[in-house]
């Protein structure tokens, strides 16, 4: 895979990004996306030394109200982006590895028939169990991504595929991949297994799954951001790092005026 090339691919990807219940507006410096409640998602900006600490300010002001999630890569510009937005009052998630799958040079174990009980997610009725993963996982209360997959598997079920591995009837694992009209790349996100199933190859079948659907998509590839624990088995699947990728959130109650 020609890294600098898919790199470049991505960037144009991102910049372009239509994301479903979110209006798009696009800067001279920045791409951002804001929820029906106002929140704001800025995943491209084009800055350099002498204009980002005024385009920061610029968006700060702009989301006054409300929360603003700024997605920082790796490979953004200037090389100092991070400290600056954390100098505005932006608290950093941690780091994650941004991995992608050229689908034309898919590992043969992915194209292979799913062995194991892997279900696919269709209508809302049927998200109990999803639901019920994530909050075991992560402990926390996952009701209003509810309501989100739910708008989608409704009013946009071409932009998603949701499935669910099972063992003996129990809901174990779960992930899912979005899908952008149009766009070269789809996502593979939203992964959780449950501690007691783990490392007995469920995630491995919900990708090869997810894999094998997005080729019938036509997809070229497969994105995503990887953690400690998953990203070594993405990459013994295929997935090359590609750049890293941090979340850089900024609460309404939180935010200051341009100085």
């Amino acid at each position: 895979m020609d890294k600098t090339h898919v790199l470049e691919l991505y960037d144009q990807d991102r910049k372009h990004a239509e994301i479903l219940d979110m209006q798009r507006e696009e800067t001279p410096h920045v791409v951002r996306h804001i929820s029906a409640e106002g929140e704001g998602l800025i995943l491209y900006s084009d800055l350099n030394a002498s204009s980002a600490d005024r385009v920061i300010g610029e968006q700060v002001l702009h989301f006054a109200d409300s929360d603003l999630t700024w997605i920082v890569y790796g490979h953004d510009r200037p090389a100092d982006l991070k400290e600056r937005l954390l100098a505005r009052g932006f608290e950093a998630d941690e780091p994650e590895a941004l991995l992608v799958l050229d689908l034309e040079q898919v590992p043969p174990a992915l194209l292979e028939p799913v062995q194991h009980d892997v279900r696919r997610i269709w209508q809302p009725s049927q998200l109990d169990d999803v639901i019920a993963i994530h909050q075991q996982v992560w402990q926390a209360s996952f009701e209003g991504w509810r309501a989100r997959l739910s708008r989608r598997l409704v009013e946009a079920p071409e932009s998603l595929s949701l499935y669910v591995a099972y063992v003996d009837g129990v809901a174990a694992s779960t992930a899912q991949v979005s899908y952008y009209a149009g766009r070269p790349f789809a996502s593979l996100v939203r992964a959780a297994t449950l501690p007691g199933y783990r490392q007995r190859g469920l995630f491995t079948a919900l990708v090869a799954t997810l894999v094998q659907q997005a080729r019938l998509r036509s997809v070229r590839f497969l994105d995503t951001d990887a953690g400690p624990m998953s990203r070594p088995i993405l990459e013994k699947l295929g997935f090359e790092w590609l750049s890293t990728m941090q979340s850089f959130t900024l609460s309404a109650a939180g935010s200051t005026s341009v100085g």
